[in-house]
């Protein structure tokens, strides 16, 4: 099962940063009133299969948050799009992904490649 942990403040991108030198985390960007986004995300959930000590899921609800959605971008050098995924490992972005892009396979597959 997915728990998701809320991003409500920009400081929680320095714990995710430091985080990441432990586990993998992954951002999740959500527009609330997105439907391919509420369909990345049921896709996201319905197939997630990670134990809690292999990944941690963090979730950012774009519309609420659009300046820390922005420091995200920003931080992590990456182009803004709504959904979209950041998986951070050593305090980098090693995917990101939007859209119908946005699955468990990738995710596996990127972490496999990366010797996780």
């Amino acid at each position: 099962m997915m728990t998701w942990q809320a991003v409500t403040s920009p400081q929680q991108l320095d714990f995710i940063s430091e985080r990441s030198h432990q586990v993998p985390c992954l951002i999740f960007k959500h527009s609330t009133h997105c439907n391919v986004s509420s369909i990345a995300r049921h896709r996201l959930e319905a197939n997630w299969d990670f134990d809690s000590d292999e990944i941690e899921p963090f979730f950012l609800d774009l519309l609420a948050y659009r300046k820390i959605s922005n420091e995200i971008s920003r931080r992590f050098d990456v182009f803004h799009e709504s959904p979209q995924i950041l998986l951070i490992k050593k305090g980098e972005c090693i995917l990101d992904a939007s859209h119908l892009d946005i699955s468990v396979e990738e995710i596996r597959e990127v972490l496999m490649a990366v010797g996780f």
